[in-house]
């Protein structure tokens, strides 16, 4: 069963920046999935295949990028002006959420 690998994650202060990495398999749109202890996870980001459609959650919009290189069959989320509330553990995932969900990776935003 597939299951994509996330990496990345880390702590940093309020207004830092981290880049998250996920290694998947085979041609599709991606999305990154964020979950806090007692929440739903929630849509974060999602490209199309090709690269050229991009969507994001509103909380996140202009703060964070998310990008592909279908070469190396990675995604990448690129977090910046990073505040507490983006705390939470990151997933990504085929956009219809279709695979198994991987370990994830911890972001903590200190303030």
């Amino acid at each position: 069963q597939v299951q994509p690998v996330e990496s990345g994650g880390g702590v940093v202060q309020a207004g830092g920046s981290l880049r998250l990495s996920c290694q998947y398999s085979g041609d599709y749109d991606m999305a990154w999935y964020r979950q806090t202890p007692g929440k739903e996870r929630e849509f974060v980001a999602a490209i199309s295949w090709s690269g050229h459609t991009t969507y994001y959650a509103d909380s996140v919009k202009g703060r964070f990028a998310i990008s592909r290189d279908n070469a190396k069959n990675m995604v990448y989320l690129q977090m910046n002006s990073l505040k507490s509330e983006d705390t939470a553990v990151y997933y990504c995932n085929k956009r219809d959420r279709s695979w198994s969900w991987g370990q994830g990776t911890q972001v903590t935003v200190s303030s």
